[in-house]
């Protein structure tokens, strides 16, 4: 299930609980021939894994501000967003650049 994205993993563990395809439409929001269109979706193999390891745009610039002595309430105001949302984004980037590095670390060392 590694290879799944996170909603994918979220909708199969909910039917494999035994919730009914509408009440898993409901928790997340999306109609129930959409549910079971994401449960289909998951049979079908991938050819490269789904995740995407390098920070996004939001993410560094946001790093980049905040090693430039900006708290997180200031660039939350010019995100026109919340401190906690920038934290989010800050600890979200740490993660991205940590898997970056173990995945480069992994590939020079001859390791899959």
């Amino acid at each position: 299930m590694e290879h799944l994205r996170p909603m994918e993993r979220r909708v199969l563990s909910m039917a494999d609980e035994g919730v009914e395809i509408a009440e898993i439409a409901k928790r997340i929001r999306k109609t129930p021939d959409r549910v079971e269109s994401i449960i289909a979706w998951t049979d079908i193999p991938r050819s490269r894994p789904t995740t995407r390891r390098s920070p996004s745009p939001v993410e560094s610039r946001v790093m980049a501000l905040l090693a430039e002595g900006e708290t997180h309430e200031q660039v939350g105001q010019r995100f026109r967003k919340s401190a906690r949302y920038v934290r989010q984004v800050e600890g979200l980037a740490h993660y991205r650049q940590g898997t970056e590095l173990l995945s480069r670390n992994r590939n020079r060392d001859g390791m899959n």
